[in-house]
């Protein structure tokens, strides 16, 4: 697969002969530094909410939650891509839901190469109880302060920017979020 821009970013570490930088205009700026600061402030929030309510950290929680949503039980390597994490970042995560109950692995029946996760009874009553908790955080820190339009604006922003890092992502594959957001059917490639 073509990197485009990545490409660039290598060759210009290893000092071969690169254009010189664009550094950023005030606009780009000022878009790059509000993404940087939003992620930085946010998801660190986010996850004290979930904390002062149970021992679980964000990307534990992501976990859960698309387990729960997917109902039937995930092939590893399709979870890693729906919670955007490596397969060892995912494996880590899930010993330690493993082991507190919430999910379960097992090889697949169909192909031994396969691990599956899925979701517990446990897992399933510890989602349910967090979700609200969840949910209710994400509108107070994030969904509140915006009206329909940024809902709109950083929906097809978000897609135009994972077509463009991943044009395979989970999210494009999805019926239930290309229904909604149309714009993530066909992944922009400008």
């Amino acid at each position: 697969m073509d990197e485009g821009p990545v490409d660039d970013l290598t060759d210009q570490a290893a000092g071969t002969d690169a254009p010189e930088v664009r550094w950023l205009d005030p606009v780009e700026r000022r878009a790059w530094l509000s993404m940087v600061a939003t992620h930085m402030q946010l998801m660190p929030a986010l996850e004290a909410d979930l904390q002062e309510h149970g021992a679980v950290s964000i990307f534990e929680y992501q976990v859960l939650a698309m387990l729960s949503e997917h109902g039937d039980p995930l092939p590893m390597s399709e979870l890693a891509s729906r919670t955007n994490s490596s397969l060892s970042r995912l494996s880590h995560a899930a010993r330690k839901l493993e082991k507190r109950g919430w999910i379960q692995r097992s090889t697949s029946p169909v192909d031994a190469r396969v691990t599956l996760a899925q979701m517990t009874e446990v897992g399933m009553q510890e989602v349910m109880r967090l979700a609200p908790v969840h949910v209710r955080s994400v509108r107070r820190r994030l969904l509140d302060v915006l009206d329909a339009r940024d809902l709109e604006d950083i929906g097809r922003i978000g897609g135009k920017l994972i077509g463009h890092l991943k044009p395979d992502h989970w999210v494009f594959r999805d019926p239930a979020l290309t229904e909604v957001c149309p714009q993530l059917q066909e992944p922009d490639s400008n």
